[in-house]
């Protein structure tokens, strides 16, 4: 065979590839997150992580964090919060206020670049308490690098 045509070829294959990836984030509408068993943490944010300190609600809140980041996180940050390079690695955001008051505001309004949406507003759709027990998770995943 030529090697212009196995070139072309391999051209070809490459961009379906690549197109495929583009398309795979499927829906990212946010899902909705049964958060039974967690308190309620009201309408008013707060300002760091209620679950994040050693509870009775911390391993539960790990669990329904586990759950909602599988239904809404990880087509883009990656299964078990490890980034495919997509979207930031979550793993990376400080336990901490900074890390938190970054992780409230992305949450809240999402992420829009000239147009484009690149996270919706999950807070539109999910609970206080949803997200914040996703954050959870995040950071017991982060605990275990």
């Amino acid at each position: 065979m030529n090697n212009k045509i196995i070139l072309r070829a391999l051209l070809a294959a490459g961009v379906l590839g690549v197109s495929g990836l583009v398309f795979a984030h499927g829906d990212v509408t946010p899902q909705a997150v049964n958060t039974k068993g967690l308190p309620a943490l009201g309408e008013e944010w707060l300002d760091e992580n209620p679950y994040r300190a050693p509870s009775e609600h911390h391993d539960l809140a790990v669990q329904i964090g586990s759950s909602a980041y599988n239904q809404n996180c990880a087509r883009c940050h990656g299964l078990e919060a490890i980034s495919g390079g997509i979207a930031p690695d979550l793993r990376e955001l400080e336990a901490s206020y900074d890390g938190d008051e970054w992780y409230k505001e992305r949450v809240i309004n999402g992420a829009v670049r000239d147009g484009a949406v690149y996270m919706p507003r999950m807070a539109d759709t999910l609970s206080q308490e949803a997200l914040w027990a996703i954050r959870t998770y995040i950071e017991s995943e982060a605990a275990k690098q």
